[in-house]
This record gives structure tokens, sequence and C-alpha cells, in this order.
């Protein structure tokens, strides 16, 4: 079964599926259908080569500096309660359920991430702050 892809519609079409198909419509190899519109690689967004047909192209700064941001944003939702667990444990004069050590850790990582966008190395993914192992345990 032949596979089309529109510029026009960003939309695959097949052959014998689909009754009528946009005038744009060209024949899309299965490969690039996979690579490109399937599975696209983390961090590339859709662009159209001269032909009409689907590529995969970085995203521009913009957009990977808005993502950065987003995950840093749910990061810190992610371990807030950590710390606010800690607070409300010793406001109420209970013993807190992180080690002194823990507590100033994790107060770090927090700190690291806030600090994230004016880093040298951002919006690289691989240079994000890294949490403290003991963190993957507490979240469980």
């Amino acid at each position: 079964m032949k596979r089309f892809y529109s510029q026009t519609t960003q939309t695959t079409y097949l052959e014998g599926l689909h009754k009528t198909m946009p005038n744009d419509a060209k024949e899309i190899a299965e490969e690039r259908y996979l690579e490109v519109l399937a599975n696209p690689a983390p961090n590339k967004v859709r662009g159209h080569d001269a032909e009409g047909l689907p590529i995969l192209i970085d995203l521009p700064p913009e957009s990977l500096a808005a993502l950065e941001r987003g995950w840093r944003d749910g990061e810190v939702l992610r371990v807030q309660w950590l710390r606010d667990r800690h607070r409300d444990e010793q406001d109420l004069s209970r013993a807190p359920t992180l080690t002194s050590e823990q507590f100033v850790s994790l107060l770090s990582y927090m700190q690291s991430l806030r600090d994230w966008p004016e880093n040298l190395d951002f919006p690289v993914e691989q240079s994000r702050p890294v949490p403290p192992d003991w963190i993957a345990e507490q979240i469980k």
C-alpha cells in the first residue's frame, strides 16, 4: 500500500483507503514516514524539502529554551513537596523525614534549577542540573 504526504494539510494518505487526496500529495517512502512523522528525534521539528516532503530540522533556539524552561518548572514542582514536608514537620515539632544534609542538598538542587536558564550551557539537555540520588527513593 503506497503512502502519500501533503505539505498543505501536513497529513499522510494511504492509497486505497483515502478516496481523495490533496493535489499536492506526493508519494513518501515508508522509511521517511517512520523517521520523520511516526518517530521524530527529540528536539527536532518537521520542515519540508524543496519537493514538499517532510524532513526533520533542529528546533529554533527560542523553542528549545522554552522546552527546557518547561522541564525545569516541572522538575521544581516534582520536588517542591519534599521541601514543604520537611518545613511542615519542623514547624509541627516532628522528627523530619529528611536529614539535614538531604534538606541542604534538596535546596541546592532547587536553586540550581532556578539558575539553570542563566547557565552558559543552557538549553543543552545534557547539562541540566542533576538531582541527588536519594530523591528518587523519596518520590516512589
